[in-house]
Formats: C-alpha cells, sequence, structure tokens
C-alpha cells in the first residue's frame, strides 16, 4: 500500500492536549494506509537552551549545532518529546513504536559541510547531520508490514557511532525517498507557502518554489521545507504538502500543494 510520511513541527506536540490532537489526526490517516512519523521539537530545544543561559543559533532555519546544544536535541527529542507522544498516540488507538535514527541506522548521515547560506557566506553548521542516501530502512518496512506507526525523532547517527542533529523536515523528504513513499506531508502551525503579500499559495511547481527561495520570498524555515519537499518531488513521492496541522486534519487542512512539473496544472502565486 502507499506509504504516507507525515512531518510533525514541535509545535504542535508542546503539551498534552496538542499531543492528543495529533494522536487522533494520525489515527485517522492510517486508516488511508500505512504511516511514518517524523518529528522536531525545536521550541523545547529552545526553550532548555535558554534556560542554561545559551542562545539558539540557525542559519536558513537549520540549527547550528555544537555538543552542548547536541546534548539538549537528544534528550528533548528522543528522551521526552517522543516517549510522551508514543504513549499519546498508543493511548488514542495507534500502534505506535518510537525510534531515532540511531535504531538500526535508518538515519545513517554524514556530517553536513560548509553550508552557503541564502545571505551568500559560507556558514559551518557544527554537529548537523545529513543522511546518507541508501541507509537500511528495512526496519521501518518491517514495522509497517506488522501493523506498526514508526514515530522518529530527528537525531541521526555516523557510521561511527557519533550522533547527529538532523532538520525534521529533510530527515522526513530522506525517508519518503527511502521507503518510495507517495506522500510527504509537513505540519506545522503555518498554513503553508506565502507569496509576497503573505497570502497562502494552494498549489506551486517546484520551479516556482526556487524561484521563491532564491528571491528571498520564501525565508529562514521555510528555506529547507520546501528544499525537504523538492527533494521528495525528486525522489518520486507524487504528492508533497505544506499544511496548518493544528486541527489534525493533515489531508484536508489549509496549506500548500507542490507539484514537480510545470506539465501538471497548479495555481501560481
Amino acid at each position: 500500500m502507499p506509504v504516507t510520511i507525515l512531518k510533525l513541527g514541535g509545535e504542535l506536540l508542546e503539551d498534552a492536549d496538542a499531543m492528543q490532537i495529533a494522536a487522533r489526526g494520525i489515527l485517522t490517516l492510517t486508516a488511508s494506509g500505512p504511516v511514518v512519523v517524523v518529528h522536531g521539537g525545536g521550541r523545547a530545544i529552545d526553550a532548555d537552551l535558554r534556560a542554561r543561559g545559551k542562545s539558539p543559533q540557525f542559519v536558513d532555519g537549520l540549527r547550528v549545532t555544537d555538543a552542548d546544544t547536541l546534548d539538549t536535541v537528544v534528550g528533548v527529542l528522543a528522551g521526552r518529546i517522543n516517549t510522551a507522544f508514543v504513549a499519546a498516540l498508543n493511548a488514542a488507538g495507534v500502534r505506535a513504536v518510537g525510534l531515532t535514527g540511531a535504531d538500526a541506522g535508518i538515519g545513517t548521515s554524514d556530517v553536513a559541510p560548509p553550508l552557503m547560506a541564502t545571505s551568500g557566506t559560507q556558514v559551518d553548521l557544527g554537529l548537523v547531520g545529513i543522511p546518507r542516501e541508501g541507509a537500511p530502512v528495512a526496519l521501518i518496512a518491517d514495522l509497517l508490514r506488522l501493523g506498526y506507526v514508526p514515530v522518529i525523532a530527528c537525531v541521526g547517527v555516523t557510521t561511527g557511532g557519533v550522533l547527529l542533529n538532523v532538520n525534521a523536515d529533510v530527515l522526513a523528504s530522506h525517508l519518503a525517498r527511502a521507503t518510495s513513499a507517495t506522500q510527504l506531508i509537513i505540519a506545522g502551525k503555518t498554513a503553508g507557502v506565502f507569496d509576497a503579500s503573505g497570502v497562502t499559495c494552494e498549489q506551486l511547481d517546484a520551479q516556482e518554489a526556487r524561484r521563491m527561495v532564491q528571491a528571498g520570498t520564501a525565508r529562514d524555515g521555510m528555506v529547507a521545507k520546501l528544499g525537504a519537499c523538492l527533494d521528495a518531488l525528486d525522489g518520486g513521492a507524487q504528492t508533497v504538502r505544506i499544511v496548518d496541522g493544528r486541527s489534525g486534519e493533515y489531508q484536508a487542512g489549509p496549506g500548500t500543494t507542490i507539484v514537480g512539473s510545470t506539465d501538471r496544472e497548479y495555481t501560481r502565486c
């Protein structure tokens, strides 16, 4: 059956009520076929860092990660959010299994090279991972075959066993390619991609999405999201959506659908 990769921003998992809404939405989504969930937790990570007097740093939506920041990332994502969310999912009737990219190497990654930012400067992101093509995903396939929903915190691992911070949108896109998923949904609190006047674009094609990044219309976290969407389309996904997931209506909620070719009809911003 067609696989859906659902990426949930950490802003949708900030408390028990929010997790229950997300759990009910995922239960509904599983009625249409197998689902793999990838989640972040950026705001909780930021809060923990600030509580210890450390300022979060980002470049084009990607977190600059030193060793101390990585400890916080792993502790918040794998130790707190993932466990609590898996508990909420199971309570809602979803057969959820909590994972990170370190489990069976599903998130095997290389340390990211210096990033050429949209500002034109080159930035070392630190302990940030880029998932490897060909990373083993047999564990995900096995869990889906047995009727489970893998719930994956966005932590990667090198072949030498070093943990890395992997952007959740990037990991979701990688898993969409690796599992031959037909659909990638990126859910957060933003109602899709906005044009220069702040209006949601109902549909974009890949070329227009790239132009929005180059023109600076898409900024900060949206740069990483659009890059992930384009990678998933290049990898064979049929449908990619960026949606407002606060209601748990991931299929029908407001958002932007991105298509891979101008041969298909779409509504230009």
